[in-house]
């Protein structure tokens, strides 16, 4: 039997004070979405003129009539957000915007923005970690207020023992952190995790943990499984954006969506053409709502990721809202003849080569005729993939195949051997399309 996320239960307490309710859960979300918008009307330069002359939302069919807040307004506009006096600004987190032009974009925390964040955490984290495991923490925790330093606040108070780690720089230095520090979970990127699980297999060191969470990206299957498979492990993805206060939603043991943390996101999926809602179980664009966020709240924000609501309870016996694992964004894929590529189907395809760490991806030249180049870094050994097995794995991929059989499409791979190191992401994934090349 599966154990019911224990996100419900706490989700209630806050909103309800009681037993959980799906009816009167939405009923809260609505009044904490017509306070959000009385609030920024007030307060933000910017939704006082954005949101003049709106009604407040009295149902959830009613937020259409809201208009939505795109990432190009937080880029262009960031400052005029802020609902709070700047000296309660405890944390600005300046996001990557690599493919765009113009300032980069900011997003803006209180104290208590954080806090939420970290209540979350220590949550979400409960489903699968137990006071007095030790946790390992992948990811940037070396400054105060960030998402690694927030973890770790939040597994302190879970009863846990986190263990700030940082991004993988190397990766026999991490593998020796995990032995020495008698590591029984970790949380970290999910390309990272990958490449230090078939390190591990490859350098001949047995390394059993109880679980690992990836976050910051798109978790592919091919990742899962290869991590559960070396490490022993139970894998849980976990969804959520800086744009949403790090907290979006996370997994439970059934495995079976991302259960949303309902009480401070209310998530929407809209038609990307139409930008009308779309019913659960459809494919579309996910929006978000800031319920309880005071510094830089966010109306109907486009995330630009592609997901669905999951229809019914979950496995586990939870009602909670649930979100499809995303696998892509709108606006990263590439154009090749008829078909888009998109960074998710090269991971669940590459990922899969037995001895593949990582790799990088480029396409060039105009349409109709382009060329994909990639490199990948695998393991010095025997059973290594080579250029042509890369090539062999990409003429599998569908949107591939098809445009190199129109001829639209010319491919070439690239391999290095590597022993004790490889380049390694740690921001999002994504193709790069070089000078000339639109989408």
């Amino acid at each position: 039997m599966i154990d019911k996320t224990p996100l419900e239960d706490w989700i209630a307490g806050i909103a309800l004070g009681g037993a959980f309710d799906a009816g009167r859960l939405r009923d809260w979300q609505m009044a904490r979405i017509r306070e959000t918008v009385g609030l920024a009307r007030k307060k933000s330069p910017f939704y006082r003129r954005r949101l003049a002359g709106t009604r407040l939302p009295q149902r959830p069919e009613d937020l259409a009539d809201l208009p939505f807040t795109c990432p190009d307004d937080v880029r262009k506009e960031g400052l005029r957000f802020i609902c709070v006096p700047q000296g309660e600004i405890a944390r600005v987190v300046t996001l990557d915007t690599s493919g765009t032009s113009g300032p980069p974009k900011r997003i803006y925390f209180t104290n208590s923005d954080q806090e939420l964040t970290v209540e979350f955490f220590r949550y979400g984290m409960s489903v699968f970690t137990r006071p007095g495991q030790r946790v390992l923490i992948l990811l940037p925790c070396h400054r105060e207020g960030c998402v690694g330093d927030l973890l770790h606040t939040a597994l302190l108070r879970l009863g846990a023992n986190p263990v700030k780690h940082g991004v993988i720089q190397s990766l026999p230095e991490t593998l020796e952190a995990i032995g020495a520090g008698r590591i029984d979970a970790l949380v970290g990127i999910p390309a990272q995790v990958n490449a230090l699980a078939r390190y591990a297999a490859w350098a001949g060191r047995e390394v059993k943990l109880a679980n690992a969470l990836l976050t910051t990206d798109h978790v592919s299957e091919a990742v899962a499984a290869n991590v559960a498979a070396r490490f022993g492990c139970e894998v849980f993805g976990h969804y959520g954006m800086t744009e949403m206060g790090l907290g979006g939603g996370v997994e439970c043991r059934a495995h079976a969506g991302y259960h949303a943390f309902a009480a401070d996101i209310y998530f929407e999926v809209v038609d990307p053409v139409s930008l009308r809602p779309v019913p659960d179980g459809e494919y579309g664009e996910v929006v978000i709502t800031t319920l309880r966020r005071r510094g830089m709240p966010l109306i109907r924000y486009r995330t630009g990721d592609v997901s669905r609501i999951l229809s019914g309870a979950c496995p586990c016996g939870s009602s909670l809202l649930r979100l499809e694992r995303l696998t892509r964004r709108l606006g990263t894929g590439v154009r090749l003849h008829a078909d888009e590529l998109h960074i998710c189907d090269l991971d669940e395809t590459l990922f899969s080569l037995p001895g593949l760490l990582d790799f990088t991806a480029a396409v060039s030249g105009p349409a109709p005729c382009r060329r994909l180049y990639v490199h990948a870094a695998v393991l010095d050994a025997p059973n290594s993939p080579g250029p042509g097995d890369v090539a062999g794995a990409l003429s599998r991929i569908g949107a591939v195949a098809r445009a190199a059989k129109q001829g639209c499409l010319a491919v070439e791979t690239e391999v290095s051997k590597v022993s004790d190191w490889v380049w390694l992401h740690a921001g999002k994934r994504r193709i790069v399309c070089e000078e000339g090349v639109g989408r």
